[in-house]
Parts: structure tokens; C-alpha cells; sequence
């Protein structure tokens, strides 16, 4: 009888680990399938190069853990229209002092547009060239390096907010956008909120400059949301959202790293809006930036270093 028992209690041990291997296996083809459906969407729908960025000097950074140049581009492209970036931030990445930060360029900036041959307002160099003259214009402008570029789709804005379960941001003025009110002090806010929170700008007093605040409240808001995400179940759908709302040069592998050597960068943010001096030149109104301001902006940026 003993014996009985024990061929009984050894042939359920081997159900047990057959089942528990099927289990294991089946995980492990789910997370496969996430994984290589991440890297098709990163490399496929949202890759896009950009020819004024020199891969192989970035490639070195990242080795070395350097500090990295983002550009941020909010593009309110629609159909048949190529859009202007009205959200230009660059973004600097330093992973060994674990702090990050964030310059927002006014989109009214006058300056050369690169390739272009005219003296115009930034933003328009989107319009004009696409992402290769946006790069290539702000390179210019401040006299720096870019390593990568981001460019989001501002039509999809609201779909990326929402794929990342919301945003909190910390509104220091009460206003009405839309069929939204927005009290001061700190704010969750879904993907239609987010939209009407940065858009808004007429009622600010100071008008551009405060919506740029705003939008790069949200996008610091993503990026905190994005370097947690842990909702497996909602990949599919965060994967649909970036595939028809960003496009950046970097491929999967690069973004795997940022994802590991460069995520703890987040956990201090600085910020600095470059500023400027209004001003009519014909019937056009620009930001006028001056040249100790451009300086004094280069220096923040290019000494931002470990």
C-alpha cells in the first residue's frame, strides 16, 4: 500500500511540473510576443532618422554614460498640412548625477532657419524642413549638440496621456479651457484635460511663455508615467498610441538603454524658459532672444555634465 501511495504521490509530482513547465513556457511566449511587438513598433512606426545626427557620436555617450540632448517636438500637424512645432523643449539627460533638464524654446523665436535660407520664427522650421531642419535649426540657434529627437503628434496627444493611465501637474493659475475649469495647486488630469490645459494661452498673462510651463508640466508628466509604466495589460494599447502619434531617431536598442542607464536621471528636474523681448518687425510679431540670453542658455546647456 505504501508503495502505491508513494508511485501515486511521485506520478502527481511530475503533473505538477509538466503543468507548472506549460505554465512557465506560455509566460515566457507572452512576454516574447510583447517584446518583439515593442520592437517592431520602435523600430518600424516610430523610427524615423534624422541625417544632421551623427549616430556614432551618440553611440559613444551612451557607452560612456554621457549626458544626452533631447529635442522635444509638439507638432500640431494635420491633414494635408505639415504642421509647426508649437512645443520645442530640450531635454538633458544625466545619468550619473541622476537629474534631468528641460529648456523650453518660445515658438516665436526669431532666428535663421537652417536650410531654408530666411530669418523666421523657430517653430516654422518644422513647416518648412520636417524634423531634419527642426534639429538643424536648434543646433544652430543655441550652438549645441542634439543626440536624439522626439516628435509627437499634438492630434494624438490626448490618446498618449490616456495609454499612460494620466498625467499630475501643479497649476499655479485657475483658468477655463473649453468645458474644463482648472483650479490652482495639484491636478490629475485625463487625456482630454491634458489637451485644454495646454492649449490654453489667451486668458494666460504670460501668454506663450505660460503655456510652454504647461506643456512641459505634461511632458515631464508622461516621461515620470512612461519610466514606471508597469501595466502589462495596457501595452497593446501604448504601442498602438506611439505607433501613429511619435517619431524619434532612436531604434529599440538605444531606447532600451535610456530605459536602463538613463532612467534614474528623472528623479531631479530643472527647468529654464528662455526669454526674450517682444517685438513687431513689419506686421509680424517675434521673440526677440539676445545674444548674452542665447549664451547664457548654450552654458546651461553644454555644462550640464558630470
Amino acid at each position: 500500500m505504501a508503495k502505491r501511495e508513494h508511485k501515486r504521490s511521485s506520478k502527481w509530482k511530475k503533473y505538477a511540473l509538466v503543468i507548472m513547465g506549460v505554465f512557465i513556457i506560455g509566460i515566457g511566449a507572452y512576454f516574447y510576443s510583447i517584446y518583439a511587438d515593442i520592437k517592431n513598433t520602435i523600430n518600424g512606426n516610430v523610427h524615423e532618422t534624422v541625417t544632421s545626427i551623427d549616430n556614432n557620436v551618440t553611440k559613444q555617450k551612451i557607452d560612456n554614460k554621457k549626458p544626452l540632448n533631447i529635442l522635444l517636438l509638439g507638432v500640431d500637424e494635420r491633414e494635408n498640412d505639415n504642421g509647426r512645432s508649437d512645443t520645442m523643449i530640450v531635454m538633458t539627460l544625466d545619468p550619473n548625477n541622476d537629474r534631468m533638464q528641460m529648456v523650453s524654446i518660445p515658438r516665436d523665436t526669431r532666428t535663421d532657419i537652417v536650410g531654408h535660407g530666411t530669418v523666421d520664427k523657430i517653430n516654422h522650421a518644422y513647416a518648412f524642413g520636417g524634423s531634419n531642419m527642426a534639429v538643424d535649426t536648434v543646433e544652430h540657434f543655441l550652438d549645441i549638440e542634439l543626440d536624439y529627437y522626439v516628435k509627437v503628434n499634438m492630434e494624438g496627444f490626448q490618446q498618449v496621456v490616456d495609454a499612460v493611465g494620466g498625467v499630475t501637474v501643479e497649476n499655479n493659475l485657475a483658468f477655463k479651457s473649453g468645458n474644463f475649469d482648472f483650479p490652482q495647486g495639484k491636478l490629475e488630469l485625463d487625456g482630454r484635460e491634458a489637451l485644454a490645459f495646454v492649449r490654453m494661452r489667451k486668458e494666460d498673462p504670460q501668454g506663450d511663455l505660460g503655456r510652454n510651463e504647461r506643456q512641459r508640466q505634461v511632458i515631464e508628466g508622461i516621461i515620470q508615467k512612461g519610466a514606471s509604466f508597469s501595466g502589462v495589460n495596457k501595452v497593446s494599447e501604448v504601442l498602438d498610441v506611439l505607433g501613429k502619434n511619435v517619431s524619434t531617431n532612436m531604434d529599440f536598442a538605444h531606447m532600451a538603454t535610456l530605459m536602463t542607464d538613463y532612467r534614474t536621471a528623472r528623479n531631479n528636474t530643472s527647468t529654464y524658459q528662455i526669454q526674450g523681448e517682444g517685438s513687431f518687425i513689419g506686421d509680424i510679431w517675434y521673440l526677440i532672444v539676445s545674444e548674452n540670453e542665447v549664451q547664457k542658455v548654450h552654458e546651461l546647456i553644454t555644462s550640464f555634465k558630470s
